[in-house]
């Protein structure tokens, strides 16, 4: 059989389709990516749209083609004999689902409360150096932490949790975990400002243990943007990295891109630079002065 997996819009690897892809393999079927022309001749399509403002691009395939994902169709299931499938691709979950119900997010509707689903050996290679976890929010289980962390040390990796973690359950024994374990980016969120009594203790903490991580700050979303601006100078000056995650919400609004570039290019110090100073003095930052209130500017400290 001619098998076509599609993959609308995601950058990563998609475990769905590589899980898919393997299961026809073993077949010993002939698998083919990304090439919409083969649409004609192949036996079987299989979509997958992981993000609702692409769900437009699924239009081309409906009738044709097998489509999943979040962005298509959040209750939608692969067949048991194909979730089952464990991927050695040195990129996959330990866990899955959630303990939160952030209104933004959709894995605890998809996934429900979170639960253990393997371990390292189920996605490492056995040979890469590096492996990426994806794992929701895995620090909600602490035992599977520490487990995977000791798991990775045994074996000398350097591991990413790429999602994020969950900084309200940062505990001693998580910064000790952390400062054992070779981690190519620490990882947590500062989404909102509702958070803020209990992120300034765990960054206290943080600090104690010379933890020094990169955020992503949610922008656009049950925020506006001096909320925003405020969390990312909160993080800069205790020593940590913020990184902006725009909403499709604010997309097209000029200021919060000037608010990712400046935050999130080593170009402007990674957000060190003063965001006034940015807009103010370079060269960059002019293009973007025009969408900001004189007044809201001369608010801002250098």
């Amino acid at each position: 059989m001619e098998i076509l997996l599609i993959n609308i819009d995601s950058k990563l690897p998609n475990i769905a389709l590589h899980k898919i892809e393997k299961y026809y393999l073993d077949k010993g079927d002939n698998v083919t990516w990304d090439m919409p022309l083969y649409s004609d001749t192949s036996d079987k399509i299989y979509v997958s749209c992981i993000f609702t403002k692409n769900r437009n691009k699924c239009t081309f395939y409906e009738g044709i083609a097998d489509i999943g994902g979040t962005g298509y169709d959040i209750h939608k299931r692969l067949p048991k004999e194909i979730e089952d499938i464990s991927l050695k691709i040195n990129y996959g979950f330990t866990t899955r689902g959630c303990v939160r119900k952030c209104s933004f997010c959709f894995v605890p509707e998809k996934e429900g409360n979170i639960h253990v689903v393997g371990d390292l050996y189920d996605i490492w290679d056995g040979k890469s150096k590096e492996v990426v976890f994806l794992d929701n929010n895995i620090l909600a289980l602490p035992e599977q932490f520490k487990k995977v962390c000791e798991q990775s040390n045994k074996e000398k990796l350097e591991i990413d949790f790429n999602q994020g973690m969950d900084i309200r359950f940062v505990t001693e024994e998580t910064c000790e975990l952390i400062k054992q374990t070779k981690f190519k980016i620490v990882r947590f969120a500062f989404d909102s400002s509702k958070d803020e009594e209990i992120i300034n203790r765990k960054i206290r903490l943080l600090n104690k243990y010379n933890v020094h991580a990169m955020f992503y700050v949610l922008v656009g979303f049950e925020s506006d943007f001096s909320d925003a601006l405020k969390r990312i100078n909160y993080l800069i000056k205790h020593k940590q990295r913020a990184y902006v995650m725009k909403h499709e919400n604010c997309d097209n609004d000029k200021r919060y891109m000037a608010l990712a570039r400046w935050c999130n290019s080593p170009l402007f110090g990674k957000g060190t630079l003063p965001f006034k100073t940015y807009l103010t003095e370079s060269e960059d930052g002019s293009r973007y002065i025009k969408y900001f209130k004189s007044e809201e500017i001369n608010s801002w400290q250098k």
